[in-house]
């Protein structure tokens, strides 16, 4: 049996109040299927990770991690390796060594932006960086009393995952 009128052959009309409320759950339903797709587009600076957030220690030159996330079995936030070919958050481009001076928070942070930027700059001098944004990893005041002196240059994608490494391969 179908839904026609016997007496039009027309199918039934809904009602105003129902096209509405099927209309707004359909609009409802398209908007959090697209922000559950995307996330929104972070800003990292020198503050995002540093040198005491569990993982970054593990991460080496020219590899890739994800940003920090909540692992359960970790037992908080943590950063995680993974293999730039299957795409990741951020890879490391490079390391810098801050002099041997004394624990001084803004210098520091200044020498970090300018090396990284002078590394950056070098290791992509054309185009090819464009896309690209950087971040300085700093020791902290308790790493640097451990003689961490070591500024980690690492680069993302603003709003976006790299897809690969973005290392040039000369």
């Amino acid at each position: 049996m179908t839904n026609q009128d016997t007496v039009t052959g027309q199918l039934p009309r809904r009602s105003l109040r129902g096209v509405v409320a099927l209309l707004c759950t359909a609009g409802l339903l398209a908007t959090m299927a697209g922000s559950a797709t995307s996330a929104p587009a972070v800003v990292k600076d020198e503050t995002f990770v540093d040198a005491q957030t569990p993982g970054i220690l593990h991460i080496e030159g020219g590899e890739c991690f994800d940003d920090p996330a909540h692992l359960p079995e970790a037992g908080g936030v943590v950063v995680r390796y993974r293999p730039c070919a299957l795409g990741a958050d951020n890879q490391v481009y490079g390391f810098v060594h801050a002099d041997d001076t004394n624990w001084d928070p803004v210098a520091l942070r200044e020498f970090a932006w300018s090396a990284c930027r002078q590394l950056f700059t070098s290791t992509w001098p054309d185009d090819t960086g464009q896309a690209l944004r950087f971040y300085p990893v700093l020791p902290t005041v308790e790493t640097w009393a451990d003689g961490d002196r070591d500024v980690m240059c690492v680069v993302y994608r603003f709003g976006g995952r790299l897809t690969g490494s973005m290392l040039p391969s000369w």
